[in-house]
């Protein structure tokens, strides 16, 4: 059950760790996010709190995708049927060219 979760996960370009997170808790995770309940919750909340803005009328949930931006890494998750899929990858943005 869990490679089918995380098919695909550990292949992605500078990603440092990964979730995969349902109601009930962390059904998997890998590297920098191996076992770590605190930024399940705290996606989780955020997950829950962006679900709450719905456009009136709309039947679709009012996002699938979201990126967390800090300086140095990137957290981008996934949300797909009951589960959410965050993946965590360093930022390499680059810096903006000055003439």
């Amino acid at each position: 059950m869990t490679a089918s979760l995380t098919a695909g996960l550990d292949r992605i370009q500078d990603q440092i760790g990964y979730l995969v997170i349902s109601e009930e808790g962390v059904l998997a995770s890998a590297g920098e996010l191996e076992n770590d309940e605190v930024t399940a919750g705290v996606m989780m909340q955020m997950v829950r709190t962006a679900s709450r803005f719905r456009l009136s009328g709309a039947v679709e949930p009012p996002f699938k995708r979201m990126s967390v931006i800090l300086e140095d890494f990137v957290y981008m998750v996934t949300v797909s049927g009951q589960k959410v899929f965050v993946v965590k990858r360093q930022n390499n943005q680059q810096e903006p060219i000055s003439v």
